[in-house]
């Protein structure tokens, strides 16, 4: 799974998911892409997921490229524990995702077969995603 080597800090606020993501909203590397229409934490095994189900429909021809990392810890306290006595050890690790944010891009593959492998990882996802395509302006 995918997770930070290091950390300046190990423990981190919730933070809050308000507006749109100003960065990461366009089509860069590949020729398509899966964009965010929802705010969510997307976890390291729901991107893992998607980028397997992704590969998988490809049969490996084309080129993935995963645009957003997973630097958020998420802790928990144990089941059954009373209140108070700090705060809980990092569970899992999230990417913070907001409306707009390619998330995935493929490139190397025609348009018919993309469409189908981001729609098997948009269906591992927690979100509702679109496809878009890289505009004819863009290098």
């Amino acid at each position: 799974m995918l997770m930070p080597k290091r950390v300046k800090y190990r423990r981190v606020h919730r933070g809050r998911m308000t507006g749109k993501a100003l960065r990461g909203n366009t089509v860069t590397y590949g020729e398509y892409g899966l964009q965010a229409t929802e705010p969510a934490w997307i976890t390291s095994n729901q991107i893992e997921a998607a980028r397997v189900a992704m590969t998988r429909y490809c049969k490996r021809f084309g080129k993935v490229w995963i645009k957003i990392f997973p630097d958020k810890p998420i802790t928990a306290r144990p089941a059954e524990t009373r209140m108070g006595k700090g705060k809980g050890n990092v569970e899992y690790w999230v990417a913070v995702v907001k409306p707009g944010r390619i998330m995935f891009e493929l490139a190397g593959v025609d348009e018919a077969i993309a469409r189908e492998a981001m729609r098997l990882a948009a269906n591992k996802l927690p979100i509702k995603c679109k496809f878009v395509k890289k505009e004819e302006g863009e290098q």
